[in-house]
């Protein structure tokens, strides 16, 4: 049994990893931010502890992590976006992306690395997007913090190894989630029909991606692509 800790848990991707995780018979923690209604119902559901946290503020990390007694499994997926064309957005929004999309990984990277260290092991998945591969018209900022995820993660991989850490990051294509809550139907429509395997994807998809790359010991540095075929 290994001891996961999941940020972005309580929706989405990250609470169908909480599950999978959880069914696997792992000891897993979630960190949230503002849902707690859903994060204890994920919690009621799967038997994993939440923790509210903002992965934006370093401090309230740590003491996060504190609660948590050893971390073998840490998967960074609390993400946010912004929609919109980049003259228009506000320097703020522009910095809270980056704050929980790219620093939000730093703290928690940082905060799980002692547990890393005494075992001379541990795993981390980082969650990119595959507008982070290729970009995407009106999510400049998104893809930007994406595409950052995906360098950090190798830049990770090569720092990490020696001390027996693999890094490996999932970039999901179209996931039917909350982001696509403001995507109007007929161009989810036509993203599936572009999608060589006929559909759109389910967290669930995403999640069986990171038990994959959670086992794949001679695996790291890598990005798997999560998007029925969307982006090759």
């Amino acid at each position: 049994m290994s001891t996961v800790v999941i940020t972005g848990g309580s929706r989405g991707i990250g609470a169908a990893a909480v599950e999978l995780f959880a069914q696997r018979g792992d000891k897993v923690y979630f960190l949230y931010e503002k849902e707690h209604e859903a994060a204890q119902a994920v919690a009621k559901r799967t038997g994993a502890t939440p923790i509210c946290c903002d992965v934006a503020d370093g401090q309230a990390v740590a003491r996060a992590f504190g609660q948590v007694p050893e971390v073998d499994l840490l998967i960074c997926n609390a993400g946010i976006c912004w929609t919109g064309l980049l003259s228009m957005m506000p320097e703020k929004d522009w910095d809270r992306l980056f704050d929980v999309n790219v620093k939000g990984i730093y703290h928690c990277v940082n905060a799980a690395m002692p547990s890393f260290l005494e075992k001379h092991a541990g795993c981390v998945i980082t969650v990119s997007s595959m507008w982070g591969q290729v970009g995407a018209s009106c999510e400049a900022a998104y893809s930007a913090t994406k595409g950052a995820v995906i360098a950090l993660t190798k830049a990770l991989a090569q720092e990490l190894g020696p001390s027996g850490i693999r890094v490996n990051c999932v970039a999901p294509g179209v996931i039917l989630t909350d982001m696509c809550g403001d995507v109007a139907p007929d161009i989810l429509e036509s993203m599936e029909e572009d999608t060589p395997v006929g559909r759109n994807g389910t967290p669930m998809d995403v999640a069986k991606a990171m038990a994959y790359l959670a086992d794949a010991d001679f695996i790291t540095g890598h990005v798997l692509s999560v998007n029925g075929g969307y982006v090759i």
